[in-house]
């Protein structure tokens, strides 16, 4: 039994491993898995077990688990999968605390596959076993202390600070391959397979507290449980960069539905709106991921957003700049001192303001001084450096300049050398600490800019979830009395009034059933009024004119019933007639629409953008998974493209934002105390400069038909 103080220790820290299913056929997973234990150098106990062999690798081989003599922390499975459960069972007998399977053809095949991996599950939990796989490509672990590669990957993984775990083992070898290259080491690397154990979950928590690890990537094609991972990565972000590739950005998984927020949220929000919640850096390839991770790996976080370019060359300058601006960085202004130390330095042709030009002279002494000059400047936050080779002027030898200065200074410092391929190889032999090397301008940029956004989460307050006072029976009473009668539409007043039940205003209105009631209802209400078609079969009344504004007199609500009556008329709805909304008109304020839809993977997704007839044509919202924040619910308003609107422009004053953001917190509320709820649209909110006039004017809730 392992003495281990984790549930993955056996994994990860094995002091002894069974490859169960060694072979001597070289080019076998078998044979390889072995080699590669014994070429990393693994500090422990190896067992091959192979009934038809007493010698593998020059190490003695037994027939089966149960023959092995010693302790065995770690077996790693590699047999046919109709062997594999029974290969399990007698692990567990054999007090194995560890498991990697290896052994493919499980749910990834279908029906038949899934029922046997539903089976090695619960074989694992009956005997309190941890397992990576099945269909996994192995695990790395390069601790001096444990040196553990259990992959049948031909590539040695570097030893560095990154934890990497992939989903896909395919992707594994072609990973560890393009790590190398670009000489990225990693703490541990691990393929998850199926994941029907250890998880992405758990992998995040494991490296939570390991200082070997100080970046976590992850290659992801689905998340098992969202609202945990939410959980857990919140927490990591603060302290290590979490970047991630998840795959599925095509909107193949988007649904259809009958509410704006609906319409407008895929899976692919969903995750970007999860991910961000997080503080996780989602990017879209593997080769951005590589971008930003040695870029991370190799420099301090930034302290803000302002970068310097220093280059031999105009054009690479150009690009740079052009790039930096287009990822959202600001270009940095120098100090007056730092002018004129450059100025003094450099020929009269080049160019001291930013980007600083130093033509192509520029020899290792010039890269030196001047990118000494422009981090001691308290107004740059960070420098790409960009050099171009003359053929009288070695890279390497800039790339070493670089590196004497940088390290002096607490700046990030990026490198875009355009050389051949030869040099990358070169310089990571001779300067294996070197800063990050791009290619192209690009790169550089991409990569300084989301380290930029990371270092701004870090930066973020501190924020609760608020909890509201609100009258949830209310709200329950309608919700049950709409399944009561077979709905899983809430009619408008029954919308209103669970808004209004939540603490979220109401604009004043009264239900009509015919035109004397509307003519009461007008009075206690008061002028200037809207009036409303109700009808449960229209789910956007202005399609048809279902909405006449701005009614000043009885004589003009009057009239407006008789154009609404041709209308419904003529478009056949007189059957689906409910009735008639009268409403207080609303004035001056700026239409907004709050809404949630319900992601069948991620739970709620609320939303938040400009409302009224341009929700669906502008599509400029925002989506946050439940439950935000008080600080998220002033992001999501924020986040905005059109949030200068609300703010204010050209002198006019702002909206009651606060209000705004309560109203998002309560509808969070709303929807986490009520699970049945899968859509909710209120369009238009009118957002005016008081809060008092702040008002919801229309709302739809779509609700399951279960229980509550």
């Amino acid at each position: 039994m392992t003495s281990s103080h984790h549930s993955l220790d056996p994994i990860f820290r094995p002091r002894s491993i069974a490859i169960v299913g060694a072979s001597r056929k070289k080019g076998s997973i078998g044979r390889e898995i072995l080699h590669n234990l014994m070429e990393y150098e693994f500090n422990g106990k190896i067992f091959p077990v192979n009934p038809s062999a007493e010698v593998i690798h020059s190490i003695k081989c037994f027939p089966n688990v149960s023959s092995i003599p010693d302790v065995v922390d770690l077996a790693v499975i590699v047999v046919p999968k109709h062997q594999v459960l029974e290969i399990v069972d007698e692990c567990g007998r054999r007090g194995i605390r560890g498991l990697v399977v290896i052994t493919a053809g499980f749910k990834e095949v279908g029906p038949e596959g899934q029922t046997l991996e539903e089976q090695l599950r619960r074989k694992i939990r009956q005997y309190g076993i941890r397992m990576i796989g099945p269909n996994c490509m192995g695990l790395i672990n390069t601790d001096l202390l444990v040196r553990e590669n259990c992959t049948f990957s031909p590539t040695e993984a570097l030893t560095g600070n990154v934890g990497f775990m992939s989903q896909s083992g395919a992707l594994g070898v072609a990973i560890l391959n393009i790590a190398r290259k670009i000489n990225l080491g990693f703490s541990y690397f691990v393929s998850m397979g199926n994941k029907t154990d250890v998880s992405g979950n758990d992998l995040l928590e494991y490296w939570e507290h390991d200082p070997r690890t100080q970046i976590i990537l992850m290659y992801l094609e689905s998340f098992g449980n969202p609202r945990k991972f939410t959980q857990i990565a919140r927490r990591i972000s603060r302290q290590k960069p979490i970047l991630v590739v998840k795959s599925g950005r095509t909107s193949q998984g988007a649904r259809a539905a009958s509410s704006h927020t609906g319409a407008m949220a895929g899976m692919d929000i969903a995750i970007d709106a999860l991910l961000e919640q997080c503080g996780v850096i989602r990017v879209n390839t593997v080769e951005e991921l590589f971008d930003v991770a040695i870029g991370f790996s190799n420099n301090p976080i930034p302290r803000g957003s302002r970068v310097a370019i220093l280059t031999n060359a105009g054009g690479p300058a150009i690009m740079a700049t052009d790039a930096c601006v287009s990822a959202g960085l600001i270009m940095a202004e120098f100090s007056e001192t730092t002018r004129k130390h450059l100025q003094d330095y450099l020929p009269p042709e080049a160019s001291i303001l930013n980007p600083v030009d130093m033509i192509a002279s520029a020899n290792k002494d010039s890269y030196a001084f001047c990118l000494d000059v422009i981090l001691k400047d308290e107004g740059v936050d960070a420098v790409i450096v960009t050099f171009v080779p003359p053929i009288m002027i070695n890279p390497i030898d800039i790339v070493q300049s670089i590196e004497r200065i940088r390290k002096n200074h607490g700046k990030p410092v990026l490198g875009v050398i355009m050389a051949r391929d030869e040099f990358f190889d070169e310089v990571n032999e001779v300067a294996p600490d070197h800063l990050p090397l791009y290619l192209f301008p690009e790169s550089a940029a991409r990569t300084l800019s989301a380290m930029v956004r990371y270092a701004r989460w870090r930066a973020r307050p501190h924020s609760e979830v608020v909890s509201f006072k609100v009258d949830r029976e209310r709200a329950a009473e309608l919700f049950s009395a709409a399944k009561a009668s077979g709905r899983d539409q809430l009619s408008l007043v029954e919308s209103m009034e669970v808004l209004r039940a939540y603490g979220i205003p109401v604009a004043k209105y009264a239900l009509a059933k015919n035109r004397a009631d509307a003519l009461n209802a007008a009075r206690a209400i008061g002028f200037p009024l809207v009036l409303k078609v109700v009808s449960s079969k229209l789910t956007h009344k202005s399609d048809f004119g279902g909405v006449i504004v701005d009614l000043r007199t009885e004589q003009e609500l009057d009239a407006a019933f008789d154009k609404l009556e041709r209308q419904l008329s003529a478009a056949g709805l007189t059957q689906n007639l409910e009735g008639y909304l009268l409403q207080e008109m609303v004035r001056g304020g700026k239409e907004v629409i709050l809404g949630m839809t319900l992601d069948p993977h991620y739970g709620p997704l609320l939303m938040f953008g400009l409302g009224g007839i341009f929700v669906e044509t502008i599509k400029d919202v925002v989506f946050r998974i439940t439950p935000i924040t008080q600080l998220e619910s002033h992001e999501m308003i924020r986040n905005i493209r059109g949030f200068p609107l609300l703010e204010g422009v050209r002198g006019d004053p702002s909206v009651a934002l606060d209000l705004l953001a309560e109203c998002l917190q309560r509808l969070s509320q709303l929807v986490g105390d009520f699970q049945e709820i899968e859509e909710i649209d209120v369009n238009p909110f009118s957002a005016s400069t008081l809060r008092q006039n702040s008002k919801a004017l229309d709302a739809r809730i779509r609700i399951s038909r279960g229980t509550t």
